[in-house]
């Protein structure tokens, strides 16, 4: 007999641990197989809401907000990259890699959520992010990320200059704020139970093969 499972997956497009955390979360889903029928949605969170347009150098950010030297930072983002690999994906910072503001990524996603292919340009855009350095503040390369999965580019265009879905992502993005959500990424799971961090596969399967011993009874 299949379990449902309703995964909302608060999360950040900045955010490296939302990468390794969505990662192992698809490698424990795979384990589970045929036991399981999922619905993940990815939901709005902000580390940096006030990140100006220009954005800034990542480990200059880092240090400045975490109050970190530079040797611990390279540390940081050798660890990263290794739990990269875990899950196949390539972290390829650099000298200029730089932290951007969000939020019209989080205004395309909901978009895309409406069309079906929201997991498809989330993947898309921690990709153009982390590995190809690009500004995914920038409408240009939003929209064109949005075409790459087959989404409708004038369409893109249209959410993203006409500052469309904004009051609905700023609600979201409040609602988990008030709800607890502290840090990314964090699951809930059938609106009742949170998994927090970019936890390893093993521990997801381990926490999701529990939650539906308990939805079961």
């Amino acid at each position: 007999m299949s379990s449902n499972l309703n995964i909302q997956f608060v999360s950040d497009i900045m955010c490296p641990w939302c990468v390794v955390g969505l990662g192992n979360l698809n490698k424990a889903l795979a384990q589970l197989d045929d036991s399981v029928t999922v619905d993940i949605s990815f939901q709005p969170f902000e580390l940096n809401p006030n990140m100006p347009p220009e954005g800034q150098n990542i480990q200059e950010h880092i240090i400045e907000k975490y109050g970190i030297t530079e040797q611990e930072s390279d540390q940081n983002r050798a660890m990263i990259k290794a739990r990269g690999q875990e899950v196949d994906f390539d972290f390829n910072f650099t000298n200029d890699s730089r932290m951007y503001n969000s939020f019209d990524a989080h205004r395309l996603l909901h978009w895309a959520g409406i069309q079906g292919k929201q997991a498809e340009l989330k993947a898309a855009l921690f990709k153009a992010h982390f590995t190809h350095n690009q500004d995914v503040s920038d409408y240009t390369v939003l929209a064109n990320l949005a075409a790459s999965v087959d989404l409708d580019l004038t369409e893109a265009k249209a959410v993203l200059e006409g500052q469309l879905y904004a009051s609905e992502v700023r609600e979201q993005e409040t609602f988990w704020q008030q709800n607890g959500v502290q840090s990314v990424p964090t699951l809930i799971i059938n609106n009742k139970y949170a998994i927090s961090g970019g936890q390893p596969a093993e521990i997801f399967k381990d926490a999701l093969e529990e939650i539906m011993a308990k939805e079961s009874v």
